[in-house]
């Protein structure tokens, strides 16, 4: 498979160390592009709910994969999120190619970009984050009963199904807090003159314009790899949504055999 090259891409919310990150999905995409820049835009590493006894190897796969990428000429910014918060402490390091940073301001074709997790808008995170940690863990079993679901409705003939998508829909409190959300990061865009605003945290991919009397501006959001699996890609000229799809790519136990085996060198090869 040829790489595609890209100027930008913004991951967010991948969640490393957890079971219900999709890291066998991620590497294929990874390995699918060829970007100048990677911005990791927080909960890259989920370090409230990591296991010592839980770390695949497809998730040590990412990291080598991320590695090779900066080793190649990328340029990778870990912006710091909620979940990996203890980078805080050290959010102007630069070792090479990698800057931590907890927001990141760029300039392309004239037009500003601002990009930063967002849970500085989330008032659970700021002044009860044990109660946001309590529900991160029922976020996790959450994932793992919707992931055995799956497994029994595929085995059905029926297609996959999306709980906490569900339940988020259909609770009028998480479509509300998802639409301040937006409009928070959107105000505060306008105000500090920003042409595009990007945001992780609530996992819900989104490409939003809009525009008033103070100027206009372009809300996105590059959603999650616990269940949307999607990123946001800059070409040059302009913005778009990717979204995983796996007629794309090889079967994950193929995956898994390859990494087992040769590595993600294999891999590579494969595609």
């Amino acid at each position: 498979m040829r790489k595609r090259p890209l100027d930008i891409v913004v991951i967010s919310d991948v969640h490393l160390g957890t079971v219900g990150c999709h890291a066998l999905e991620l590497l294929q995409y990874l390995n699918s592009i060829d970007p100048k820049i990677v911005v990791l835009n927080g909960d890259f590493v989920d370090v409230w709910n990591f296991k010592k006894y839980y770390w695949p190897e497809s998730h040590m796969a990412v990291l080598r994969t991320l590695l090779t990428m900066m080793t190649n000429g990328t340029d990778i910014y870990y912006l710091t999120g909620n979940h990996d918060e203890v980078l805080r402490k050290v959010s102007s390091l630069q070792l090479g190619p990698l800057f931590i940073r907890d927001k990141l301001v760029l300039d392309l074709n004239g037009e500003k970009v601002w990009i930063f997790h967002g849970d500085i808008f989330d008032i659970s995170m700021r002044y009860s984050k044990w109660i946001a940690k309590i529900g991160s863990h029922g976020y996790e079993m959450l994932i793992l009963l919707n992931r055995l679901m799956n497994h029994i409705s595929i085995k059905m003939g029926k297609g996959k199904v999306s709980l906490s998508k569900k339940i988020k829909d259909s609770v009028k409190k998480a479509v509300r807090f998802i639409d301040d959300f937006e409009t928070t990061a959107i105000e505060l865009a306008l105000d500090q003159g920003y042409d595009y605003v990007i945001c992780g945290h609530i996992h819900q991919p989104k490409i939003r314009g809009f525009e008033n009397e103070k100027g206009a501006v372009i809300y996105m959001n590059s959603g999650d790899w616990i269940e949307n699996l999607t990123a946001l890609e800059f070409d040059g000229e302009e913005w778009n949504m990717y979204k995983y799809k796996e007629d794309d790519f090889i079967p994950n136990e193929r995956i898994e055999k390859l990494i087992r085996s040769n590595g993600t060198k294999s891999l590579i090869q494969e595609q």
